[in-house]
């Protein structure tokens, strides 16, 4: 029996019995005063959720799209006739609210992206800009490789990071197929793709399912985040980040190769008038993404331009529409749900109530949060990772800001910087193969080395960690 079947026909049966006993025990097991009905149906959604998240027994969409349903059912006011009957009505979550987690604007600000990308492609727009940017870093192996990080994070900034990886994947075979074999600097180059896909899509809030995730928990706790506030505070946190790890691969992986010549071949592709709304569509949505202040047009209505104007001019047709990434966009939606259940059914204030904050330190809190969201990353996918943990950050968030240590955590950043925090570690857990699937990407060419993937990612992650803790409560505070 495979391993996919023990988890299958094992932990599946065994986690379906542990949300069984949660769902029938008296409220009162759990030592929450006032627990009600409703609310023990939300935890055992949650522990389902972590549980199926964590396990992977099945696809983490499909544990999202679980989750939405047994909300429906178990805690809507429609939901199925014997539970509805409670004794605590006011606490059900509306039905609309909880489908419409499924086209939350935060989805429609990642569909977008997703469009973007898949045009750019369509077109070779990516291959263009890869062509034009690289070029201008020369033939010396160490410039080569400042300028394989620098131009795979500003793609992930905008794309999906395992499309990223997979796409310079491409123009650096032809590459390490000249390098001889005892190159150390042919790891460092490799490792450059999954590193800066990872950080990359810390840049912008459509960079990686963690932000998306949280941005959309900030915006429905009057905590709002725009495009442009995210961009201009963790752009240049990537640039720092990107030269700490081409300076940490070059220390560990050092070059003996004096020179290497860049062969990224022209597509065979005609420049037609959809190339040039391409190019002009792509400007004007970043332009409008980066100006949200200025103009008023909230990132999430921006993000439905390209895909109407593509949808209207025939380059965004039928075909392309199959390559949208749903599971992502359903895996978000998912954690948006836990979200929208924990905090309509009142468990997030019930929690916050019984947690003693006085005896908290501000500072603990914040280093607990993200190495919990680390520590998980490495082990299941970073977007089940915010989805869970997210929901509980923000309940904790608002538990704060009522406490007398209010002060202190505002000085902190507050709300904004606590869950920002908890999504950059989500992006900086990246020392297994497993971790991430640009990791996956880089380890399946059999170049890299678990140990030397596993080491340069723990010292660039530890870095990380702390110049993100540092940057969000000192430096550029939200």
């Amino acid at each position: 029996m495979g391993i996919k079947n023990i988890r299958y026909y094992v932990m599946l049966p065994l986690i379906i019995v542990i949300v069984a006993v949660l769902g029938i025990i008296p409220p009162d097991s759990f030592g929450i005063d006032g627990l009600t009905v409703t609310q023990q149906r939300t935890i055992c959604i949650f522990v389902f959720a972590a549980l199926m998240w964590i396990t992977e027994v099945i696809p983490d969409w499909v544990t999202s799209l679980i989750i939405i349903l047994l909300s429906l059912l178990t805690i809507s006011d429609h939901s199925v006739s014997f539970m509805a009957t409670t004794g605590d009505e006011s606490l059900f979550v509306s039905y609309r609210n909880i489908l419409g987690t499924m086209a939350d604007p935060v989805i429609m600000l990642f569909l977008g992206g997703f469009v973007l990308a898949i045009v750019c492609d369509k077109y070779g727009i990516d291959n263009v800009i890869a062509r034009k940017v690289l070029g201008r870093f020369g033939n010396k192996p160490q410039f080569v490789l400042l300028g394989f990080l620098v131009i795979i994070s500003t793609f992930s900034m905008f794309m999906s990071n395992t499309a990223t990886a997979a796409m310079f994947l491409t123009f650096l075979s032809p590459i390490l197929a000249h390098l001889p074999k005892e190159e150390k600097g042919r790891t460092a180059l490799v490792l450059a793709i999954p590193l800066a896909s990872d950080l990359g899509g810390i840049g912008t809030p459509i960079g990686t399912p963690p932000n998306a995730t949280v941005k959309g928990a900030l915006d429905n706790c009057n905590a709002a985040v725009s495009f442009s506030d995210w961009t201009f505070r963790m752009i240049p946190f990537v640039i720092i980040m990107i030269l700490i790890a081409w300076v940490v691969l070059m220390l560990l992986f050092p070059f003996k190769t004096k020179e290497i010549n860049l062969d990224i071949k022209k597509p065979n592709r005609n420049i037609t008038w959809r190339t040039h709304i391409v190019w002009a569509v792509l400007f004007v949505t970043i332009i409008l993404w980066m100006t949200e202040q200025l103009t008023g047009l909230n990132a999430n209505i921006v993000a439905l331009v390209p895909l109407v104007i593509f949808s209207c001019t025939g380059i965004f047709d039928e075909n392309d529409i199959k390559k949208v990434n749903w599971s992502i966009l359903w895996l978000v939606a998912g954690g948006l749900a836990l979200g929208t259940a924990l905090d309509s059914t009142g468990l997030a204030e019930l929690l916050i109530k019984a947690i003693d904050f006085s005896s908290m330190n501000i500072i603990c809190i914040f280093i607990v949060a993200g190495f919990i969201c680390c520590f998980m990353s490495n082990f299941i996918s970073n977007s089940a990772t915010a989805a869970l943990l997210i929901p509980i950050t923000i309940a904790f968030s608002q538990g704060l800001m009522a406490s007398d240590l209010a002060n202190d955590f505002n000085d902190m950043g507050g709300t904004k910087a606590l869950n920002i925090f908890v999504s950059v570690c989500a992006s900086l857990a990246m020392v297994l193969p497993v971790s991430t699937p640009p990791n996956s990407i880089a380890a399946s060419t059999g170049m890299v080395k678990t140990r030397d993937m596993a080491k340069t990612a723990l010292i660039i992650g530890v870095l990380g960690f702390v110049l993100a803790f540092f940057w969000l409560t000192k430096f550029f505070p939200f």
